[in-house]
């Protein structure tokens, strides 16, 4: 669980899965959710300057779990926690998630999970894109996108263990970056998977989100 994002759009001064949903750090909410898919422990991928703070949070997490301490980038941070898992003879399936995608439905993990199981490289779950998409170039132009052909991602991405660490550790030896870890098998010549999403599975970036997910977790009750 990659959760060293600043907080700083949401105008909080604690990395942003510190911050409280209806009195529980999103953090602690992503766990939940993760462990109501089945998963069975999580390693949590945090800023220096606040391990403390989240290790403190451990006594109370709904799954087993550990605290490490990320980079610079976000594959550095997931690198990091893959290295958590090495010796981890009977971890098969990883997933990579969003701590703040505090309230993914279980459905969603289940359905990362069994399609990894089920032989796919990387699995990540979409949505449709709704809204009309323009393309703009370095002229100042633009043009319309079909939006039928897009999708939007989410998190949790599943992959088998092994796989995921071979697409990181390509990533270091040939120096590339990429912005979510599917593409880090694809760069390896990997395939994606695709497996239907969930709106529920909304990304906690500025306060307005904090009111929709609020409403999210009030329809659930």
């Amino acid at each position: 669980m990659v959760a060293a994002g600043s907080g700083v759009r949401l105008g909080a001064h604690v990395p942003k899965a510190l911050v409280e949903l209806d009195g529980v750090p999103l953090v602690l909410r992503s766990l939940a959710a993760l462990g109501a898919g089945g998963v069975e422990r999580a390693v949590v991928v945090v800023p220096a300057s606040h391990k403390d703070a989240f290790e403190a949070l451990l006594p109370v997490s709904p799954v087993p779990a550990v605290v490490v301490v990320g980079g610079e980038r976000r594959q550095d941070s997931v690198r990091a926690g893959l290295a958590a898992l090495r010796g981890e003879p009977h971890c098969a399936v990883v997933l990579v998630h969003d701590a703040a995608r505090a309230l993914v439905p279980a459905t969603v993990v289940r359905a990362v999970t069994e399609a990894v199981l089920a032989g796919a490289e990387a699995v990540i779950p979409v949505l449709p894109v709704t809204d009309s998409i323009r393309v703009v170039d370095d002229r100042g132009g633009s043009r319309a996108v079909d939006r039928s052909a897009l999708r939007a991602v989410q998190t949790p991405q599943g992959f088998r263990l092994s796989r995921l660490a071979d697409a990181h550790a390509h990533l270091v030896a040939a120096g590339l970056e990429v912005t979510d870890d599917a593409a880090a098998v694809e760069a390896l010549g990997g395939t994606v998977t695709l497996v239907p999403g969930h709106r529920d599975a909304l990304k906690v970036t500025e306060p307005a989100d904090l009111v929709v997910a609020a409403r999210v977790l009030a329809g659930r009750a």
